[in-house]
């Protein structure tokens, strides 16, 4: 999710492990530093914040059994009265 604010630009990246089996050795390629998970087990959710820097267009995610990844950050819609609109 990729959040444009006024003043600052709010970020983030959410790992969720659908499957029935661990996911093991994830690493998050954020374009400028790079980062890796050991390991997701099922149903886990993992929030990860960008560090400063970061390509915000696109992320790389690759781990074991096959991963790869790439995806463009989403940005939420503005409704009338919220922060940012």
């Amino acid at each position: 999710m990729r959040e444009d604010q006024s003043l600052f630009t709010n970020s983030r990246i959410i790992l969720t492990n659908a499957g029935k089996e661990p996911i093991s050795n994830v690493k998050v390629f954020y374009g400028v530093k790079n980062e890796t998970i050991q390991t997701i087990n099922p149903g886990d959710k993992i929030s990860l914040s960008p560090p400063e820097g970061s390509n915000l267009n696109v992320v790389r995610i690759i781990a074991d059994n096959g991963i790869n990844i790439t995806a463009g950050y989403r940005t939420p819609i503005k409704m009338p009265g919220m922060m940012g609109s």
